[in-house]
């Protein structure tokens, strides 16, 4: 079952039950799908990497979003981002720990002999792909960071 089913079947399950705030952030996902479909160039489907890309794109959106409105005293409206938030992390991969990022990264660095931080590069290529999906693009640097300059 695709992406797109998937939502499509959950969509209708929330319009059953009523439930008005995951049917928006349903909606929200598959409105991504749908452009990401229909995209000039496009092919008319997209792969599962390219709807990885679109929900950790949207996840970080709506943390960074719920943030901001926490910074800004409007606990509402970031409710409602952290509860879009955790209907679009239903779809992600489980997020590794902290403890499995750096071993993922020391097994990632040994392979490519990395050895200082002006490697950081060759690392980081191959570990963004690794861990797509996996962790935060930023804890992978900052910990490849760390690990190169010990």
């Amino acid at each position: 079952m695709t992406l797109r089913q998937q939502i499509d079947a959950e969509i209708k399950a929330a319009m059953l039950a009523k439930n008005k705030e995951e049917l928006e952030a349903l909606r929200g996902i598959k409105s991504m799908i749908l452009l990401a479909e229909t995209e000039k160039g496009g092919s008319g489907d997209i792969s599962r990497d390219a709807e990885l890309k679109l929900l950790t794109k949207a996840a970080k959106q709506r943390k960074e979003s719920a943030d901001i409105f926490l910074k800004e005293g409007r606990a509402e409206l970031a409710q409602r981002e952290q509860f879009q938030l955790d209907v679009i992390s239903r779809y992600l991969p489980k997020q590794l720990s902290e403890a499995e990022i750096e071993s993922e990264l020391r097994s990632i660095i040994a392979s490519v002999g990395a050895r200082t931080p002006q490697d950081m590069g060759k690392v980081m290529g191959v570990a963004t792909k690794a861990l797509a999906g996996k962790a935060d693009g930023k804890i992978i640097s900052e910990m490849v960071k760390k690990l190169l300059a010990s």
